[in-house]
């Protein structure tokens, strides 16, 4: 990757902070990345694993020479930093963020940006249901989407800047408008997570089934269910809270859909079924055709080599 920054500061030391430095570090050493997280133990376990060529013990600290500041923090944390920050950013610094929300998280930077400081939101669309520093790995962003959002503070040249690094990451790049964005990922990511935890909270609370059955039983559905809803608790709890329009409106048609369903295997309308399967199963193939999953098993996946 070509030096397009000189210094960046991560804030917030979990999964995508971490994959946004090894995969930094696999292409340029030259730039000095510099991290932030405000638990003294994920520190140290920064520092002990060689996470960020600095790990800085203040937020001033962390942002104050920085060409890029990424707030890799929960969407609701989003304002609180920023209030932090905003009187250390350098003049000429772009923020940026990784949050799965959009418009929340313009209107939480937006009242403390500085006048000489460049705003570009950011949404890599990749991740793992691990959490945490140690999670972190090189390739987690080749070949997926990170959504850019125009932002009126930002010029051509530094939207073409964040552009540019999300490539040499791996990432393809498109910019999207902010609520579109969050009507999109309403449909892609936010309700079928809720979906997910929904399912296996069903399965939790339902008496007739045993825990043991649940977990000795589980086929390939449920077993994915339980994957994505081992996702960061907090995060996703700030997404719906900070994305309710557009989740309530995709929960509305996906309960139409449902019902929908309902009543074709009520009255035992096979036809009705083959066809919306035969149709969603497209969908799939689709997917996979755009390079972003594999059909192989396990969907290629393999998490412990990623992660060693």
């Amino acid at each position: 990757m070509s030096q397009i920054y000189d210094r960046v500061a991560l804030i917030g030391l979990g999964l995508i902070a971490s994959s946004i430095f090894w995969a930094s570090k696999r292409n340029d050493n030259s730039l000095h990345i510099t991290g932030f997280s405000r638990s003294e133990k994920t520190r140290n376990i920064a520092r002990n694993i060689g996470l960020c060529d600095e790990v800085a013990d203040s937020l001033e600290d962390a942002v104050k020479d920085a060409d890029l500041v990424i707030l890799c923090v929960p969407v609701g944390a989003m304002e609180q930093v920023m209030l932090k920050i905003a009187p250390f950013l350098k003049a000429g610094a772009t923020i940026s963020d990784v949050g799965s929300v959009k418009r929340a998280v313009i209107n939480a930077i937006e009242p403390h940006l500085p006048t000489d400081v460049k705003f570009v939101p950011a949404h890599p669309l990749a991740g793992t249901e691990h959490s945490g520093p140690e999670s972190g790995f090189a390739s987690l962003f080749d070949n997926r989407w990170c959504l850019l959002t125009d932002h009126k503070s930002a010029d051509k040249t530094a939207k073409n800047k964040v552009k540019n690094f999300w490539k040499g990451l791996g990432a393809n790049v498109e910019f999207m408008d902010a609520d579109h964005h969050d009507l999109v990922l309403a449909v892609t990511s936010h309700a079928p997570h809720l979906i997910a935890y929904t399912m296996v909270g069903v399965a939790d609370d339902l008496g007739k089934v045993t825990d043991s059955e649940v977990i000795k039983y589980s086929a390939a559905g449920f077993r994915d269910f339980t994957r994505i809803a081992a996702s960061d608790p907090i995060m996703w709890r700030d997404v719906f809270l900070s994305n309710k329009e557009a989740t309530i409106e995709i929960l509305g048609r996906f309960t139409e859909e449902l019902f929908d369903l309902q009543r074709a295997i009520r009255t035992g309308n096979g036809e009705k079924l083959l066809d919306y399967f035969t149709h969603t199963r497209s969908v799939r193939r689709e997917i996979i055709e755009a390079g972003q999953d594999t059909d192989a098993p396990n969907f290629g996946r393999n998490f412990d080599s990623e992660l060693d």
